[in-house]
Parts: C-alpha cells; sequence; structure tokens
C-alpha cells in the first residue's frame, strides 16, 4: 500500500494540468486513479517485496529472533524456504496478472486518459479571453471581469452569426449573470444593460440594400447547450498497443508483422528493376542501330555534347527517383522492425516480473539479516537505492532493445542477469554470519591502517 500510495502520488503530479479545471466527476478520478494502480503493480510489486523482506528479515536481526533460530540448529537458508516458497507463488501470480489482467488495465487506463486529456477546460469564461467554448454553437464570447463568486459578469460581448450564417451580430451589455439548469444541461447567461447590433439584407424587391439595426435593452437572457462539456469516451477497441496484448495476442501480432514485413522485402528487387535500365534489354527495332565503340576509358566516348547531357540527366533522374523508392521503402521496414521490437519487449516483461519478484527478495532477505534494522528507516533506504540499481539497468536495456542495439532476451534480461549474482553473494555471506554492513568493522580497519602508516613514517 505504501509503494502504490508512492506511485500513484507520482501519477497524479504529472497528470496533474490534464485533470484540475475541467469539471470531471469525482468517479472519474478515481476510475482513472484505479486503473492506475492497476498498471502500476508491475513496478510496485518487486519494490514492495524488496521493502518488505529486508524490514521482516531486519526485524528478526534486530530482536535476535535470527540467533535464537540459528542457535537451536536451523540454518537461515532453511529459515527461508517457507518465505521462498510465498515468493514464488506470488511470483507466478504476478504472471497471471501480467498476462490476462494487466493488459485489459493498460487498454482501460490509457483509452480513459486519452479521452481525459481531449476534455476541455470547465472554465468557460476566462477574463479578458475571447472563449470558443460555443464556437459550434455560433458563439464566440468575451468576458472583461468576473466577480469572485464566478457567476457575476461585468463588460460581455458576444459575437453570434444570423439566422442567415453570414454576417455577424454583436451583442455588448454592461453586467450580467449566470446559472445552471437544474439538471445541468444548459447554461443560463441574464444580461443587463446593453446594446444588440444586427445586420440583415435587405427585401429582394423592396430594399436590395443590407440593413443595420441596433437594439438596446434592460435585459435580456441567452441559453446555451453544455452537453459538450460531458465526458466523450473513445471506443476501447481502437487502442491496440503492445502493452495492451496477452502473451498469445503479441505472439500472434509479431507473426503477422514478420510476415508482412518479409513481403515487403520480397518486392523490393521488383520495385527497383525497372529504374536500372541496364538490366532491360530493349525490344530489337526494324532500323539498323548504330553503336559507338567503347574504349575503355570513359562510356561517353564519341558522344555529342547533347547526347552526354541527355545521358546525365536520364542517368541523375534515374538515381533521383531509386533514392526516393529506396528511402520509402527504407522506411517502411523500420517501421516494422520497430514494431517487432516493441511486442519482444512486451513479451519478454511478463516473464521478467516473476523473475525480478524472486531475485529481490533474494537480494532484500539476506540483506536484512546483515543490516539487522527493522521498521522504515535504514530497510528503505537499502531498498530504495537496489530497486534504483535495477530500474535505471532495465530501462537502459528496454531502451537499447527498442533502439535496435541490444537483442530483446539479453536487453530485457540484463537486470536480472545482473543482480542474481549480487543476491547469491549477499545470500552468502548472511547464511555465514557477514559483517558486511558493520560500520565499526571498517571504522577499526581504518584506524588500523592510519597507525600503521603513522608508524612507518616515525620509523623513517
Amino acid at each position: 500500500m505504501i509503494m502504490m500510495f508512492v506511485l500513484l502520488m507520482l501519477f497524479l503530479f504529472k497528470y496533474i494540468d490534464d485533470l484540475i479545471g475541467k469539471g470531471f466527476e469525482w468517479y472519474t478520478i478515481m476510475q482513472l486513479m484505479l486503473y492506475a494502480s492497476a498498471t502500476n503493480v508491475a513496478t510496485a510489486l518487486p519494490l514492495s517485496i524488496l521493502l518488505s523482506s529486508i524490514m521482516t528479515y531486519g526485524s528478526l536481526g534486530e530482536n535476535y529472533e535470527l540467533v535464537a533460530i540459528k542457535a537451536s540448529g536451523i540454518s537461515l537458508r532453511r529459515a527461508m524456504y517457507p518465505m521462498i516458497v510465498a515468493v514464488a507463488i506470488l511470483s507466478a501470480a504476478a504472471f497471471v496478472f501480467s498476462d490476462n489482467m494487466l493488459p485489459i488495465a493498460n487498454k482501460k487506463f490509457y483509452s480513459l486518459l486519452y479521452d481525459v486529456r481531449q476534455q476541455k477546460s470547465a472554465s468557460l469564461f476566462p477574463e479578458g479571453v475571447f472563449s470558443n467554448s460555443f464556437q459550434g454553437q455560433g458563439y464566440t464570447i468575451r468576458v472583461n471581469k468576473k466577480d469572485p463568486d464566478g457567476q457575476t459578469l461585468h463588460g460581455v460581448m458576444t459575437y453570434s452569426k444570423n439566422p442567415a450564417g453570414n454576417n455577424l451580430n454583436v451583442l455588448m451589455a454592461k453586467d450580467g449573470r449566470m446559472y445552471k439548469t437544474p439538471d445541468n444541461r444548459f447554461l443560463v447567461i441574464k444580461l443587463t444593460n446593453g446594446i444588440r447590433y444586427d445586420e440583415t439584407s435587405g427585401e429582394q424587391n423592396v430594399e436590395p440594400r443590407q440593413r443595420f439595426t441596433r437594439f438596446r435593452f434592460k435585459e435580456t437572457e441567452q441559453k446555451f447547450d453544455l452537453s459538450f462539456r460531458n465526458l466523450t469516451r473513445t471506443p476501447e477497441n481502437l487502442f491496440t498497443a503492445a502493452q495492451m496484448m496477452s502473451l498469445k495476442q503479441l505472439r500472434f501480432m509479431s507473426d503477422s508483422t514478420q510476415r508482412q514485413s518479409d513481403r515487403n522485402l520480397a518486392i523490393n528487387y521488383k520495385l527497383i528493376t525497372p529504374y536500372i535500365k541496364y538490366f532491360n534489354i530493349p525490344k530489337k527495332g526494324t532500323a539498323e542501330a548504330k553503336y559507338v565503340d567503347f574504349t575503355g576509358k570513359n562510356a561517353m566516348d564519341g558522344l555529342s555534347v547533347n547526347q552526354k547531357i541527355a545521358a546525365l540527366t536520364n542517368a541523375a533522374n534515374e538515381a533521383r527517383t531509386l533514392q526516393g523508392i529506396i528511402k520509402q521503402r527504407a522506411e517502411i521496414s523500420n517501421d516494422a522492425n520497430r514494431t517487432l521490437r516493441k511486442y519482444a519487449v512486451e513479451y519478454q516483461k511478463k516473464f521478467v516480473l516473476p523473475a525480478a519478484c524472486i531475485v529481490l527478495f533474494l537480494i532484500g532477505a539476506p540483506l536484512g539479516a546483515i543490516i539487522r534494522k527493522g521498521g522504515l528507516g535504514m530497510p528503505v533506504v537499502v531498498s530504495v537505492i537496489f530497486f534504483l540499481f535495477y530500474y535505471i539497468i532495465s530501462t537502459i536495456g528496454e531502451t537499447s532493445v527498442k533502439e535496435g542495439s541490444l537483442s530483446p532476451f539479453i536487453g530485457m534480461w540484463i537486470a536480472i542477469l545482473v543482480l542474481t549474482p549480487i543476491g547469491l553473494f549477499l545470500s552468502y555471506k548472511a547464511a555465514n554470519d557477514s559483517v558486511l554492513f558493520d560500520i565499526e568493522v571498517y571504522t577499526r580497519f581504518f584506524n588500523k591502517l592510519i597507525r600503521r602508516k603513522d608508524s612507518q613514517t616515525v620509523t623513517t
């Protein structure tokens, strides 16, 4: 819960500008946070296992319970067996979650987040700015000043199209007050002490000239539809990113993309061949052709100046055409390769998550037994350091895979391959009662080293 709370705070900090001031209902925000919590499981679970294992075994060591366990003839490895089984079951559950529930959570989260970010601001009439919130209804409104209550308006100017749709009508009012209807479907603005200017075309036969009319009013009302402020949901089936797929879907999409890429490569030669002239044998004509003998020095020896210019121009045009075709085909091939690498990254992630849970437990449990500190003090610091080490390595590996610098297996498993020996080393040290993190041992070592150096200096 602590790890999830921290990650949710990071989520709110990142997307706070997309959520504030848009008039969302409370359940929309809670729904978005629920989906964000599900997507954060892949990050929170390994970190929470690392922290909880350090806290648990650190508390056992701090209260001398590990000493009592060892004194009864039970080794640390045997004492860790029940927890290893529990973490293995949790890792299997994490794999099932990442393959079945996480893709659905990602699809719901990113689809809702997309709709939330597309939503317009709830501030309909900012001060001193022409608001286009009702432009779809043919109105552009400017408010010079609003009172702190947010309902009383001063200096209202409204531009609207007349029924013919070819001219603008202008309304200016000194004061106004706005309120919503009880069902929140309409916004009503009651304006006082104003004037309205209308431009209409005259009657065709009687008065063909354009007509300009001015109305003064003490009070008038305008009604606006607020249906555009409702959150419009985009169909979820339109979102087909790699993180929204299960293993079966990833394999299917990867095979389809690979076959399409192979077909694109197969037709590249057919597309280029017609533009390479010396591959084509011209049809034998009826007229006798006169060829220029090749001297072995220059292919254009014996040609006139105009023929040389024509040959060079044709060659340059063919080269540019080939360059454009090859560039276009290369972009298509690169896009397909990038897509394949994304599928490979998400495919490996589903196996890396349970492996990370086991490896971080193998690091956290012996670390807690060595440092012998429980609670949320030292364990938090140590767990954050190791998790940052794991996160940085895995991020670098994932980025390298997406750029094509590393193979998907090596790039996604490099953090596990680096941390596993560290976990085994710490387990060995903890089983042999190592004082690896005892500051007094290092202090005595450096004090001896300094005294030895001072004694050598005095002797000299």
